[in-house]
């Protein structure tokens, strides 16, 4: 019975997080904002009848990398008056990389 209890605030904290991350990563942005809250909202509300301790587990460690993922590999880029697009990442996403091609393999024909 404990560990039900444990796991249920787990869930309510691995929810909140997704939201923060979502709130961070898509700041300004509505649609996004809207959409991806009623995704998180859906996703957890499909799993709500799953009752199994391991089961859940993988599905708190699933929502705690999608959270990672969001925070840290998401940026927003925004228009800028040229007609492109300006991106700015902050400081969460310095750790992350971008794989770019190596030169021989962009010089080779299609």
């Amino acid at each position: 019975m404990a560990a039900k209890g444990l796991l249920s605030g787990e869930s309510v904290a691995a929810y909140r997080t997704l939201l923060r991350a979502t709130r961070k990563s898509f700041a300004g942005d509505t649609v996004m904002l809207n959409g991806s809250a009623a995704e998180v909202r859906k996703k957890f509300e499909e799993n709500r009848h799953v009752t199994s301790e391991p089961e859940i587990r993988k599905l708190l460690d699933e929502a705690r990398e999608a959270a990672d993922f969001i925070s840290n590999m998401i940026v927003q880029a925004k228009l800028n008056s040229r007609g492109g697009y300006d991106v700015k990442p902050s400081k969460d996403h310095a750790g992350a990389t971008l794989e770019v091609p190596f030169e021989e393999l962009l010089k080779k024909p299609a």
